[in-house]
């Protein structure tokens, strides 16, 4: 789902005054975003990797593009990969991954709508990663409750929400007025609340993530924030990621911009701009995501 506090939310959701994300619209974007964050990912299935050995089979809930999925894959050569999304033309992309990366013969897929597509799974899963997939789904205690029936006893649910939002830009810009991201970070809130609660059955829930766990009936096993780190001078890859997603931002936020920071965040998307972020040297990606496991032990 949208890989992305939120972690990343200017890449991972459509802004548009109305809710609903296209998800195969935002394919291109979600898969060059976990791609790109995949250092991250890496770091944090080694850390999974010691809670949960040699699992039988590992379910991504809400897997999107599959990029997180066959990271998995990679992570546990044993293991059976089950990408389940409400998106089927994510998840052709997510099978077309596991081909061109040699592990079609034990990944599978699974399309329908989380969380009672879960009931379609043919065994209990021994890990279960859901990666801000959660915050699209109204009632997350009911949905988690729904991911702890489907472990195995022993099982581990890593779920992957909160962390900070990304930064790609110095505070001062060399124009416009300083703090520009962080503005736009507050926005992003109220956009994330509201589209939180126009989501069907939608519930309000204080967001203390391991509460919520033993709530649905698991034992809490840790939390643990993996970085980005992308220094300036960056990547090529990692430019384009920050285009892509100050370039949604804009299109989805920008209404609510004062005219100072609209006009600075066209210049900073203008191509023939040398102070653009197409030019500029001082872009880099900072990221942090967090990770909380528990286990079913009963």
């Amino acid at each position: 789902m949208a890989h992305h506090h939120h972690g990343d939310h200017q890449a991972g959701h459509h802004h548009h005054d109305h809710t609903d994300i296209d998800w195969n619209e935002m394919a291109p974007l979600l898969e060059a975003q976990a791609e790109l964050f995949t250092p991250l990912y890496e770091h944090a299935m080694a850390w999974l990797a010691k809670r949960q050995t040699e699992p039988g089979l590992v379910v991504d809930v809400g897997s999107g593009p599959g990029v997180v999925a066959c990271l998995l894959a990679d992570t546990f050569p044993g293991a059976r990969i089950v990408a389940v999304d409400g998106s089927a033309p994510l998840l052709e992309r997510a099978r077309a991954r596991a081909e061109r990366r040699g592990v079609a013969d034990r990944f599978g897929t699974l399309a329908g709508e989380l969380p009672d597509i879960l009931d379609d799974l043919d065994y209990p899963a021994d890990l279960l990663w859901a990666g801000r997939s959660l915050h699209h789904l109204g009632d997350q205690r009911a949905a988690l409750a729904a991911f702890a029936a489907r472990l195995t006893h022993g099982g581990t649910l890593a779920l992957q929400e909160g962390g900070l939002p990304a930064r790609f830009l110095p505070r001062d810009l060399g124009f416009g007025r300083p703090g520009l991201q962080a503005r736009l970070d507050a926005l992003e809130e109220e956009w994330f609340a509201a589209m939180r609660a126009d989501l069907p059955g939608s519930v309000a829930e204080t967001e203390d993530w391991p509460a919520l766990l033993t709530a649905a009936g698991l034992r809490p096993t840790g939390t643990r924030t993996f970085l980005l780190d992308l220094p300036a001078p960056t990547t090529d890859r990692a430019r384009a990621y920050v285009v892509a997603s100050l370039t949604r931002t804009r299109e989805g936020l920008g209404d609510h911009l004062d005219a100072d920071d609209r006009a600075t965040l066209d210049r900073l998307l203008d191509p023939d701009d040398k102070a653009s972020v197409y030019h500029r040297p001082d872009v880099f990606v900072l990221a942090a995501q967090t990770v909380y496991t528990a286990a079913r032990t009963k």
